[in-house]
């Protein structure tokens, strides 16, 4: 598959398409049993793919006891939810915890705004 789309998008690049690689992302740092977590689906998840953030930064579910070893964090999550938004593997900032959809966004725009620099542009 990854193969597939390596194959894919250089064939856009070469027809001059401008296709680019997906250069950031949002990280949530979860685990089973988190109250918060849960909230965060009942509440963002199922439109959260549907946003200009979610097609920005489009979301990716870790364990927090199971962290990738493809992203260098600043330092270990402890809390879940964790948002952690991430560029070309390093973390670039986050957000800890979840109090609510119009806290999340608005944290989230700013998250987005401050490292728009140190993100690729799509």
């Amino acid at each position: 598959m990854r193969a597939a789309r390596t194959l894919l998008m250089a064939a856009f690049m070469a027809m001059g398409l401008g296709v680019t690689a997906q250069a950031a992302e949002l990280v949530m740092v979860q685990q089973h049993g988190c109250h918060w977590c849960e909230r965060w689906d009942a509440e963002i998840a199922h439109i959260y793919p549907k946003t200009p953030e979610g097609q920005r930064v489009p979301l990716r579910r870790v364990e927090l006891r199971d962290l990738p070893d493809d992203i260098t964090f600043t330092s270990r999550p402890v809390f879940t939810p964790t948002f952690v938004l991430v560029a070309d593997g390093q973390e670039l900032g986050r957000m800890e915890g979840y109090s609510g959809d119009e806290f999340f966004w608005f944290l989230l725009g700013r998250l987005i705004d401050e490292n728009a620099h140190r993100m690729h542009s799509q």
